[in-house]
């Protein structure tokens, strides 16, 4: 029996996040996968915080970075970034629940782009986030599906 391409997204998404110990130890849920498409949230920690007491760079562009890979992987095509650029718009805060949305702007052969953007519990726009992906030749993420 053949799977739909949103099966085989989630079947990807289930076995990348069990081993996605960065998501993971940030606190990251996924909560939306289809193909080309991801929804991950975050809810912001003392331990993100940075000395000017908001949310690190670096972890809002993680979690825009995890949304991303979800996006990217969930036609079972092992795929990673070959770069992005990001664009901090507003400072995450204490107890913010962050979300990023990640959808394929384009995708051609082996690369494909996605924009992602993170928004607040208020759904003010905290960051936009551009992604190039790199499919790895002949690579599954899953082997066993299809």
């Amino acid at each position: 029996m053949s799977m739909t391409p949103q099966q085989i997204a989630e079947a990807v998404r289930d076995a990348m996040f069990a081993n996605d110990r960065a998501s993971k130890a940030l606190g990251m849920e996924i909560l939306a996968i289809g193909p080309g498409t991801a929804t991950l949230t975050m809810t912001i920690r003392e331990d993100m915080l940075n000395g000017l007491d908001i949310c690190h760079g670096g972890v809002v562009t993680t979690l825009a970075d995890s949304a991303f890979a979800f996006a990217c992987n969930a036609y079972n095509e092992a795929t990673v970034a070959s770069g992005f650029s990001v664009d901090l718009i507003a400072p995450g805060r204490l107890g913010d629940r962050l979300t990023a949305t990640a959808g394929e702007v384009a995708l051609a052969g082996r690369t494909g782009v996605y924009d992602i953007t993170v928004r607040n519990q208020r759904d003010e726009l905290v960051a936009v986030f551009r992604g190039n992906s790199y499919r790895l030749k002949g690579r599954k993420v899953v082997e066993t599906l299809e």
